[in-house]
């Protein structure tokens, strides 16, 4: 169970990098920025939705 928290923590870490590509396109490519941003959004999506999954996973196993 602990690779599934390393890659939970994963997304965190695309999401840093995806927002670093966004700031430093701005300027020159707009679009790529923007879909970097969404790429951004994606991965903290599924770094919470991943927490709540996996918490609710192990809640139902301890009964």
């Amino acid at each position: 169970m602990k690779i599934f928290k390393l890659f939970q923590y994963a997304y965190i870490v695309f999401a840093i990098l995806f927002l670093w590509d966004a700031i430093s396109n701005w300027s020159v490519d707009r679009d790529r920025s923007y879909m970097s941003l969404f790429f951004v959004a994606l991965a903290l999506f599924m770094f919470f939705f991943r927490k709540r999954f996996s918490k609710k996973f192990q809640d139902r196993n301890k009964e």
